[in-house]
């Protein structure tokens, strides 16, 4: 990266970042380390549900302007797992539309983390075929398609 941007100081103006997040509608916040401390055994019991509610919901931002957010549903409006599937479709059906409304050129790329539904072949061949030409960046797969 530090050798794109010593041959294009632009290019940090240039790259388009994304990730989805999953908000739990029960409040349940997901922290590794959270613990509920006390001096006395309080006896309380802290219930939840195995497999609580939740939403995932995906964006991309860079200094043009920010896609999203996009919310993983099926039909009914209920929340579906992020696979190599919907993700693709996802990147087909909403955020290449959404992009053509940013200036996009062939230098321009796309920072995605290392998710499986992202590094699929079907997800990676969308991203650097119809969207970003020049090259995705996704952790372990970062060079031009072959």
């Amino acid at each position: 990266m530090l050798n794109l941007l010593g041959k294009d100081k632009d290019l940090v103006n240039n790259i388009w970042m994304s990730d989805e997040a999953h908000f739990h509608i029960s409040g349940f916040v997901n922290k590794q380390n959270f613990r509920y401390w006390s001096q006395a055994n309080p006896r309380a019991l802290h219930e939840k549900p195995l497999h609580s509610q939740n939403v995932t919901v995906w964006c991309a931002i860079s200094a043009s302007g920010i896609i999203g957010p996009y919310f993983f549903e099926n039909e009914a409006g209920n929340a579906v797992t992020v696979n190599a599937d919907h993700y693709l479709e996802m990147l087909q059906n909403f955020f290449t539309p959404q992009l053509a409304r940013f200036p996009v050129n062939e230098n321009t790329l796309f920072q995605q983390d290392g998710a499986t539904s992202h590094t699929a072949r079907m997800s990676m061949l969308c991203s650097r075929t119809e969207s970003f030409p020049g090259m995705g960046i996704s952790h372990g797969h970062s060079a031009p398609p072959t």
